[in-house]
């Protein structure tokens, strides 16, 4: 008798339990701080993964759990996982690379990463970067260090440079090169600072122009909607040309898209790759487009 009244009050609890994870997951989402921080940290991986785990501890009822698992698993894959065929690619297309390189990498390690020097790199928090050594490894290159660590190296000269920040340490530059416009952002990440805040600060200062990369470290995954101005008025880049998990944290393991790459819609995305590293928490990406 007491052996089932304790499996009645897991079984409950267990019900109580996904209630909560699909809730947050699926309808509150952003609808305040605190929901926000739980939609963060609650991917669908990750819910996938508790299901799984309560099942364990289901006898007779554990086959509901595991297809709701099957369920979300398939919702998973088809909103995240990606097949393309990637575009000829030519001497005159542009392929421009953004990493997280996590404090201790600079150029030189992202360099090898991507398996070459592209024609445009973005790091950020790369802090450790040694801009004059930089300038005499690479002379016929050029780079640019902001107040803020957001580096950028180019093939071409870098022109137009702007930066701007906001009150919580959100930091974007601007600049033009290779005859593109690019916007570089790194949002701050800290839990204590809404991402409401953040993101009001940065759709401002956007535009909506031909000709422009957006890309950056964005601390949002994909599905926020905090990005649903960028989904309007550009395409990104691995929805567009990618392969495999769009997800670009934590350590190789598929569980956020926090890294992005946004191409404004007159250009032509021929390539978008993610590469995984141990170097970084943050996968690099990359991209290659065409006027």
């Amino acid at each position: 008798m007491l052996k089932k009244i304790i499996k009645g009050i897991y079984f409950i609890f267990n019900i109580l339990v996904i209630l909560l994870l699909l809730g947050i997951h699926f309808v509150v989402q952003e609808d305040s701080y605190w929901s926000s921080l739980y939609f963060y940290i609650l991917p669908l991986p990750v819910i996938i993964f508790i299901v799984l785990l309560l099942s364990s501890f289901l006898v007779k009822l554990r086959k509901y759990n595991l297809i709701l698992a099957v369920v979300l698993l398939v919702i998973w894959l088809g909103r995240s996982f990606k097949i393309h065929f990637p575009d000829k690619i030519n001497d005159a297309d542009v392929e421009i690379v953004f990493w997280n390189a996590s404090r201790e990498n600079g150029f030189s390690e992202a360099f090898n990463l991507n398996g070459g020097i592209p024609d445009v790199m973005v790091l950020s928090e790369s802090s450790s970067l040694d801009l004059s050594a930089l300038k005499k490894s690479y002379p016929d290159y050029y780079f640019y260090k902001s107040k803020e660590d957001l580096m950028v190296f180019s093939k071409n000269p870098i022109e137009d440079l702007k930066e701007e920040s906001s009150r919580f340490r959100t930091y974007i530059l601007f600049f033009k090169t290779m005859g593109k416009n690019i916007c570089a952002i790194d949002v701050q990440g800290s839990s204590d600072v809404p991402r409401s805040w953040e993101f009001e600060f940065v759709n401002n200062q956007i535009k909506n122009e031909p000709n422009t990369i957006i890309l950056g470290d964005f601390n949002v995954p994909y599905e926020s909607k905090y990005l649903d101005s960028l989904k309007v008025n550009f395409n990104h880049a691995f929805n567009k040309k990618g392969n495999g998990f769009r997800e670009t944290w934590f350590w190789n393991l598929p569980l956020l898209s926090l890294d992005h790459i946004w191409v404004s819609k007159d250009l032509k995305i021929l390539k978008t790759e993610k590469i995984g590293t141990f170097k970084s928490d943050h996968s690099m990406v990359k991209t290659v487009v065409r006027k």
